[in-house]
């Protein structure tokens, strides 16, 4: 029992000693971005990763220092564990206050094995969320208005809790789409609670929505569409009333080709991405996702 208390202890700070190193090269970024940032014209330009799945850190930073925001409020929804997310390193060097949503099992145990969670206010909903409930939660920890960033990645019904947030409810939103999906299909997964890919359909294949799905649905919400990650599943749009701030050139939406060219590779069992999609394209035939202009 001893043995297993100090592995643990000692598992724990060598990790928090990775995290302090990576914090470390993130600051060194940020010194660099700061000298260059009003040169940037595209978000590739601005690509660093810390945190996050891919190089969202490196965009998220580039677009705070175009809105001069140095304290910040956030909201997350879709964390798993929190070691791998949008906001984890605005929590780890800036004053800020957050709001977490995720059902994943034990969150707030798991996040304080992780962080110093005395740096920063931390709020937690450690539940599912869906289009019925996310108001009520929003308003609940008084997340509701005045939001300087706001991600959501839930892999399954983004769209339908999209849909019932309130309209410029945040300057920046960070949405996670299905580059799967294609460019020009306006589709979503159905609108079941506690929605799960892996139970709806054996392939994993049906989460989230279209990137033209949701650039229709953020048009409407007062936000621009500003390009995406580079592995192109995570969308970055702006509220409109900031579009001044920001020094990029605006990508067309006319075609969303090089937006949904697949980069990763959700079939475990093969490396290639062509031959992966070939191989399940018998088993998606009885997939079933909602038309939203067709409303079915």
């Amino acid at each position: 029992m001893l043995k297993k208390i100090i592995r643990k202890i000692l598992d724990r700070l060598f990790l928090r000693k990775f995290d302090d190193e990576k914090i470390q090269k993130g600051l060194l970024f940020e010194r660099q971005l700061d000298l260059n940032y009003e040169k940037i014209k595209n978000l590739e330009d601005a690509y660093f990763k810390i945190f996050s799945q891919d190089f969202e850190d490196g965009v998220i930073q580039y677009l705070l220092r175009c809105l001069k925001l140095k304290s910040l409020k956030f909201v997350e929804i879709g964390t798993q564990d929190y070691s791998e997310s949008n906001t984890r390193y605005l929590y780890e060097t800036r004053r800020c206050e957050g709001l977490l949503i995720d059902p994943y099992p034990n969150l707030r145990k798991k996040i304080g094995s992780i962080l110093r969670v005395w740096k920063n206010t931390l709020k937690i909903h450690n539940d599912f969320i869906d289009g019925d409930n996310i108001n009520y939660v929003l308003e609940k920890y008084s997340f509701n208005n005045n939001i300087d960033l706001f991600s959501i990645d839930i892999d399954g019904i983004d769209y339908w809790v999209l849909e019932k947030i309130p309209d410029k409810i945040s300057k920046i939103f960070i949405v996670e789409y299905n580059p799967y999906f294609g460019p020009n299909k306006h589709i979503t997964t159905p609108n079941i609670k506690k929605f799960d890919r892996f139970n709806y359909h054996k392939t994993g294949f049906c989460w989230g929505a279209s990137l033209r799905a949701f650039l229709n649905i953020m048009n409407k919400k007062g936000y621009k569409f500003l390009g995406t990650n580079r592995l192109n599943n995570n969308a970055f749009f702006i509220n409109e009333d900031f579009l001044s701030f920001i020094n990029i050139d605006l990508p067309s939406t006319k075609d969303l080709t090089l937006f949904t060219d697949v980069k990763f590779n959700i079939f475990k069992k093969n490396k290639d991405l062509t031959s992966s999609f070939e191989i399940i394209k018998h088993d998606i035939l009885d997939l079933e996702v909602f038309d939203l202009k067709e409303k079915k």
